[in-house]
Formats: C-alpha cells, structure tokens, sequence
C-alpha cells in the first residue's frame, strides 16, 4: 500500500518513513504542503497521508484542508511537536483520522495508522453497501462508533496521567452514574449514553495546565476560570465525533450546574439542566470528596453521603441523590479511591 509522508524536517520525515516501510508501506515523500499537493495531483489519490502541522507556505491545517476537498477517501494523519489540545480539536474538525504528538513511537504509529485505515475502509463500504445491505452498514456503523470511543478513551487516560488524582476517577463515576440511573428506572439506551458521559465527563480538563490540576492551595481567579472551561471544551472535542450520541454532550457540559442556577458554564437552574448530567453530578461529587486532591485529603464514605443529602436540592437533584444512595446503601462495599 502506497503512503504520502508529508514534513519539511527531512530527518523527521525519514523516521517516520522507515516506520511506515516496516508496516508494508511504500512510501513518497514531499517537504512542504505545496509539494505534498503536487505529489497528489500527479500520483492520484493514496490510502494515507501523514503530514506535520506546522510548515512553511502551506502549513498542515491548509494542506488537510485541500486533501479533504481533493481526495475525500484518503485517512490523513497529523503530527505536531506540540501538545496543543486546540490544534487537535482543529484537526479533527477539518477530517483529520487521527492526531499524533512527536517524539512517535513506533507501536504507537502502527496502531494509530491501523485505525485510521480501518476508518476509512468502513466508511467507503459503508458508502458502497448503504442502498442495499442495511444490515451489513449497521454492523460497520456500529465499528466505527466503537472506533470513536476507542478514540475518545485514550484521550481520557490520557488525562487521567496527566493529574495522578483522577485515577480511576471517571470508571467510578461512570460505574456510580450508571447504578443510579437504574434505580431511576431509565431505558437501557439512556443508560449506555451515562455510561459514557460518566466516563467522559472530564475530558475538556485534558486543555487544563498540570499545574492548575495539581495545585494543593486555593486558585487564582484566572486559574479558576481555566478550570471552568473545561465543560465547554470537553463538549467541543466530542461534538464532532459524537453527533449520535447527544446525551455525553449534554452531560460533558452541564455536570457542574447546580439546582440553584450558581454552576457552570450556563447557569442552568432545576429541571432546565439534563436528567443525564444531573445524575452524573451527584456520582461525581460523592467520588471528588472521597477520593485524594491536592488540596485535601479524602472524606469518609459515610461523610460525603451526608453532605449529599445535605446539598440536596440547592446543589443536586433530590431524586438523583436519593436513587444514589438507594443503590448504593452500604459505603463500605463502594469502589472508593484509595
């Protein structure tokens, strides 16, 4: 299979060729945007494209942006040498398959590429059988949901490094979220979209510095509002991808409003807020006081129990913290963070 490695820093460009010729690939390269766009035009269009974000004349974000419009069924994979969570979010915006930081591990290249191949051929036979086998596009659409999360998931471990006290944190509200959206009797499909929300929840906080995250004392203003952002931002990565699934939208931006209308990012107030984030809330309230910070140590299950019921109804729902403690009525077989 032919590949287009696209970076105006040649020793790069070769690293990342050799990786690629020692997965099978026979690789053309280009050092610049404008080159790479020649090589294509000439050649026609190919399976993969990886190309660096940031090069003069046409820089990465221009160039993905002319191969989508060209040769919509080639998987382009970008590179950058900084983590900068905007330009990703910008990638994936304008068709990226994936987004990938240097230094670039070799296994990490090759699974990386594998995906977005994989992507791109469920999408053009998604395409192909759409008229006449509807079975057989379900099952593909289903991969290519599975492919997102997959996605979606590395990035929230990927966050969960970054700040040591959010280990296991979104698993168990994930886990809490979805016992008490049981006890509330809600559908099975209602119930998977919490599942992933409880476990996405944070993820806008992957675009917060460590040091805020990791800080043991109070917040500056301006550090505050950073972490008041991430809601936002957490539904803006997702929004593309997760157009199918509106419930972890709703509650990656609205798990921190509060009954009374003094949350963010919105200010929502009662039941203007989304039964989704509103259980997520209670789940991930109970597992922030029990769990280790920075700035405190960790409450007694018992305690935050009581300081559940004590917010209950200014701060979190009533019903939700009530379906919480109803399925989870001993603290002391509770998942708790060590």
């Amino acid at each position: 299979m032919r590949c287009l490695v696209v970076d105006d820093e040649p020793i790069v460009r070769r690293a990342v060729v050799r990786m690629l010729e020692a997965q099978g690939f026979a690789c053309v390269e280009a050092g610049s945007g404008r080159e790479g766009l020649d090589v294509l035009v000439g050649t026609g269009e190919l399976p993969l494209v990886i190309s660096d974000v940031r090069m003069p004349e046409l820089d990465g974000l221009g160039f993905l942006t002319e191969v989508r419009r060209l040769f919509p069924d080639t998987a382009v994979v970008m590179l950058s040498g900084i983590a900068e969570t905007t330009v990703a979010v910008e990638c994936l915006h304008l068709g990226a398959a994936d987004f990938l930081t240097k230094p670039i591990e070799m296994s990490e290249m090759h699974a990386r590429v594998a995906r977005a191949l994989e992507k791109r051929a469920l999408v053009m036979q998604n395409r192909y059988y759409q008229a006449t086998l509807e079975r057989r596009v379900r099952e593909q659409a289903e991969r290519i949901r599975e492919l997102f999360l997959e996605g979606v998931q590395m990035l929230a471990r990927a966050l969960e490094a970054k700040d040591p006290c959010l280990r296991g944190h979104s698993i168990r509200v994930s886990h809490y979220s979805v016992e008490t959206a049981r006890r509330l009797g809600l559908g099975e499909p209602v119930i998977e979209q919490i599942r992933i929300g409880g476990e996405l929840h944070d993820i806008g906080k992957i675009g917060t510095r460590e040091a805020v995250l990791q800080k043991p004392g109070s917040l500056t203003e301006d550090e505050r509002h950073q972490i008041c952002e991430h809601p936002a931002l957490g539904e803006q990565m997702l929004a593309p991808l997760a157009r199918e699934s509106p419930g972890v939208l709703r509650i990656v931006r609205s798990h921190h409003e509060r009954l009374d209308g003094f949350g963010f990012p919105d200010g929502l107030q009662g039941e203007a807020i989304p039964l989704e984030a509103r259980i997520v809330a209670v789940a991930d309230a109970f597992d922030a006081m029990t769990s280790e910070r920075p700035y405190r140590s960790p409450r007694p299950p018992a305690d935050a129990l009581g300081e559940l019921h004590q917010v209950s109804g200014s701060q979190l729902d009533p019903d939700a913290v009530a379906a919480f403690t109803a399925a989870f009525p001993d603290p002391a077989a509770l998942p708790i963070a060590e």
